[in-house]
């Protein structure tokens, strides 16, 4: 199954479990605000598993990594996780371009995150090398990638450092002018270290330039424009439209807070409309619109709002009878549906609920202050991982490879995998756990690789009763390891090859008995038949 054209399967989510609340006493008069129960749910990241055949199966994750206990025992040598070094961006999918003068500033503003602790163990490197304090501090620069690469034309980014020892920075001032002509672009991050030693340059997801945002009813012609379900989106308020009054719909610690530097990537997911909250509910597919019921959770924590129902904003007025698709940048309100009167609303730093009040001349209609509309529009998040263990390598990480997708060709004790993606060079080895596989450069674009048999996971045993997982990784010939989010999966064969005198499953070395050794031969001829295969292909 080839999953470059697998798109859909990605977006089948698991079934989420409910949220309930609980009702305050008390009265509370229409258009006060009150704080949000402190019932919200962590919910498990939506990470779906897409079958790729009887042999494997892809993780299509996102920016958060949950432990995998079959990973454990498969780790690299010598290239244990905690010398991971990772590098985040988060950015909107779309930007104003600006005109004239006027400088339409990025919202919500790209952000870098830099974390793992494969930073500390470079830094402890340094320093055991006899370098100073100011060698192994970060230092990046973020412009679009049009822009010539001299410092000067790019914003240059201070990284603070945070209570979960990641550092983070945010470029506030970038702009598109309407001297550049492009329908998309991209953001580069150039990473130095005090050494003026260069990391890498590291490109985001292509952003499209729009003019304003549209207040047409939008179609399958501007799908690009609307906001899918179990895509990325970030919130923000604008108090009396100012730009000095931004505050941003953020997590810090578990809590749900209104942030003035950072802001947080959520998934929204669409909910079947189901009124007992008792109930586990079902995500589905398709295009958010107004009058539907969604949840919004943190990409990164998984803490959750409770579902809510999205409504159409304009003039400080939510209009509960529009149901048409959610466009980027749209003005929106979230109705709570325990109580349709409540809202989601901040004040000040605070996230509480704002009750509405209902339209005299309109009942399809309610008036909300302004810290009830919010404005939604759909992000992107990027991560690049990667290890490069005890020593310090001087190059640069980057290009950074990334895989698409995988096909498996073959089965049963020799199989090939073909695998599709950005960036590769003859210098990548492809990793199954800690067994490297013999590889082939096709093209920047494609790797091809013997997928190692499963006794070299299993102590010699050529039949399992259990599914055994190992991540894949990419390993450059300097010892570099880039990280990535897929894995293979070996799954049990639903009969034992036959084997004369023995019953279930035998070790590969060879037995006493004359039928044992001739099933290890003829597997044996089996195997180096395929190799020789696999490498006159390369030769031609």
């Amino acid at each position: 199954m080839d999953l470059r054209n697998a798109s859909s399967y990605c977006q089948q989510e698991p079934t989420w479990r409910s949220w309930t609340t609980k009702k305050r006493r008390g009265k509370i008069r229409p258009g006060s605000p009150r704080r949000i129960p402190l019932c919200c749910t962590r919910l498990p990241s939506p990470l779906p598993r897409i079958p790729l055949s009887h042999l494997g199966s892809l993780l299509a994750g996102g920016w958060d990594r949950r432990a995998d206990q079959s990973y454990q025992s498969c780790q690299l040598p010598g290239r244990e996780a905690h010398a991971d070094q990772s590098i985040t961006i988060l950015h909107a999918k779309v930007a104003q371009k600006s005109y004239g003068n006027e400088k339409r500033f990025f919202c919500p503003p790209p952000c870098v995150y830099i974390g793992g602790p494969g930073w500390r163990v470079m830094q402890n490197h340094l320093k055991a090398a006899g370098h100073g304090d100011a060698v192994y501090r970060v230092c990046g620069f973020l412009c679009l990638d049009n822009t010539s690469h001299s410092q000067a034309d790019a914003y240059k980014l201070m990284f603070n450092e945070q209570p979960n020892s990641r550092m983070f920075a945010s470029a506030k001032s970038l702009f598109i002018s309407d001297q550049d002509k492009r329908k998309h672009f991209c953001l580069l991050l150039r990473l130095f270290l005090g050494n003026r030693q260069e990391v890498g340059s590291f490109q985001s997801r292509m952003i499209k330039v729009i003019s304003k945002p549209s207040q047409k009813r939008q179609s399958m012609k501007n799908a690009d424009l609307c906001i899918s379900s179990c895509s990325r989106v970030a919130l923000f308020n604008r108090l009396r439209s100012q730009t000095v009054s931004t505050r941003y719909l953020s997590v810090d610690r578990g809590a749900f807070i209104a942030s003035a530097k950072q802001w947080t990537a959520f998934t929204i997911m669409l909910v079947e409309d189901q009124r007992n909250d008792h109930v586990d509910f079902v995500l589905s597919e398709g295009f958010i619109c107004y009058g539907c019921v969604v949840q919004l959770v943190c990409s990164e924590s998984g803490v959750a709002l409770p579902p809510m129902v999205i409504r159409k904003v304009n003039k400080q007025h939510a209009f509960l009878d529009v149901d048409e698709p959610v466009s980027q940048l749209h003005k929106c309100a979230f109705q709570f549906r325990h109580d349709p009167n409540a809202y989601l609303c901040l004040s000040n730093d605070n996230i509480v609920q704002h009750l509405a009040s209902p339209s005299l001349t309109d009942p399809l209609r309610v008036g909300l202050n302004d810290g009830s509309c919010w404005t939604i529009i759909g992000v992107e998040v990027v991560e690049f991982t990667f290890n490069q263990g005890s020593s310090c390598i001087l190059t640069p990480v980057t290009p950074f490879p990334f895989i698409c997708g995988l096909e498996v060709n073959g089965g049963g004790h020799v199989a090939m995998l073909e695998i599709y993606g950005e960036n590769f060079s003859s210098h990548l080895k492809v990793w199954f756990g800690n067994s490297e596989a013999e590889t082939m450069f096709k093209s920047p674009q494609s790797l091809l690789c013997v997928v190692p048999d499963i006794s070299v996971f299993s102590d010699g045993w050529r039949c399992l009763r259990r599914v055994l997982t190992v991540p894949l990784a990419l390993i450059r010939s300097d010892g570099l390891i880039y990280r990535t989010s897929f894995s293979f999966t070996y799954t049990p064969e639903i009969k034992p090859p036959p084997s004369r005198g023995t019953s279930g499953g035998g070790k590969r070395e060879g037995g006493t008995e004359g039928g044992q050794q001739e099933d290890v031969l003829l597997e044996t001829i089996h195997q180096e038949f395929t190799r020789a295969n696999f490498h006159l292909f390369i030769q031609s």
